[in-house]
């Protein structure tokens, strides 16, 4: 391939094409944690609700919350 090579072109520029290209900014805090909501709903394949329940469910479990959550999670038959 191309890309074994020198004149690669992702190597050298790892940004998309045009003018805009290099416009990345930092991820907010509210990004990042929406990112790694949205990964473990696809893990574990639960839609919205589905997950609001069990977070309102872990959070009133004593206790840790995250660690709940997962052990609620886990627990899932199907």
């Amino acid at each position: 391939d191309r890309c074994y090579t020198d004149k690669c072109a992702i190597v050298k520029r790892n940004y998309a094409p045009g003018q805009h290209g290099q416009g990345t900014k930092k991820v907010s805090n509210y990004g990042l944690q929406l990112r790694e909501k949205q990964k473990v709903k696809r893990i574990y394949g639960v839609l919205e609700t589905q997950f609001r329940n069990l977070y309102e469910r872990a959070e009133k479990t004593p206790g840790i919350t995250g660690e709940n959550l997962l052990s609620l999670l886990e627990r899932r038959l199907d």
